[in-house]
C-alpha cells in the first residue's frame, strides 16, 4: 500500500481544502443514472464493484484521505461492500483485494461473498486495508437521490457509493448511482468527470 502525503506549502488546492475543511465544512451527494445495458448479462454487483474501484483508482481526488501520517493520497484503492445475510434480513460490510483483472476480482468477490454472506456480523472479515473505500447496495430500491450523514468531526474525506435497483426505459438498462463525497477533495467537476470515466468504463467492459 503506497501513501504519499501532500506537500501542503505547494498544492494548488491548499485555500479550497483548507476552507471546506475548516471553516464551511461540506460534505455532498450527486445521483446518476448510468447506462448499464452493455453488462446486463453480467453479474450487477460484482461487475459495478470492479468498475467502481477502476475508476476511482484512475483519479486521485478520490484517494484522498487523512491517515495518521497526514493528508496524502492512496496508490491504489480495494471495495469495501456490503453483503446481504438472506436469512436475518441483515447484511455485512467485507472487503475484496482489488485486480485490474476482471476474472481474478470476479474470483475474489465470490470467495469472500460465499465465505461471510451468512454471517451475522457486522465486519465478519478481518483486515479491513486502510486504503478502501465504501460500497453498498440497495436492490429493492429505484431512488432518485441518497444522502449519506456522517457524524465524525468533518474529516472523513473518502467517497461513498450507493447502487440502487435498476430499470428499463426506451430500450435501456438504467443504473441509480448515489456518489457522495466531501468539498474539501472533491468539486463538482471531478464528480462529473467520474461519472463520464465510469460510464465509459461501462460501455467497453469485456470479459
Amino acid at each position: 500500500m503506497g501513501f504519499q502525503l501532500i506537500d501542503m506549502e505547494n498544492w494548488e488546492r491548499r485555500e479550497f481544502y483548507e476552507h471546506f475543511i475548516k471553516e464551511v465544512v461540506c460534505t455532498y451527494s450527486v445521483t446518476v443514472n448510468l447506462d448499464i445495458t452493455n453488462i446486463r448479462q453480467e453479474r450487477l454487483y460484482p461487475a459495478m464493484i470492479w468498475l467502481l474501484t477502476k475508476t476511482v483508482n484512475e483519479m486521485p481526488e478520490f484517494r484522498t484521505s487523512l491517515a495518521k501520517e497526514g493528508l496524502g493520497i492512496y496508490d491504489s484503492m480495494h471495495p469495501m461492500y456490503t453483503v446481504f445475510n438472506k436469512e436475518n434480513k441483515n447484511f455485512s460490510g467485507i472487503w475484496s483485494r482489488f485486480s485490474e483483472d476482471y476474472g481474478e476480482f470476479l474470483k475474489n468477490y465470490e470467495a469472500d461473498s460465499e465465505e461471510y454472506s451468512k454471517s451475522t456480523r457486522y465486519a465478519p472479515k478481518e483486515g479491513t486495508p486502510e486504503n478502501s473505500f465504501n460500497i453498498s447496495m440497495l436492490p429493492w430500491l429505484e431512488f432518485t437521490s441518497v444522502n449519506i450523514n456522517v457524524f465524525d468531526d468533518g474529516k472523513f474525506l473518502l467517497p461513498i457509493f450507493t447502487i440502487g435497483k435498476y430499470f428499463e426505459r426506451d430500450g435501456k438498462r438504467l443504473l441509480p448511482l448515489a456518489i457522495q463525497v466531501h468539498h474539501a477533495v472533491c468539486d463538482g467537476y471531478h464528480v462529473g468527470l467520474f461519472a463520464e470515466k465510469l460510464q465509459n468504463g461501462i460501455d467497453n467492459f469485456k470479459r
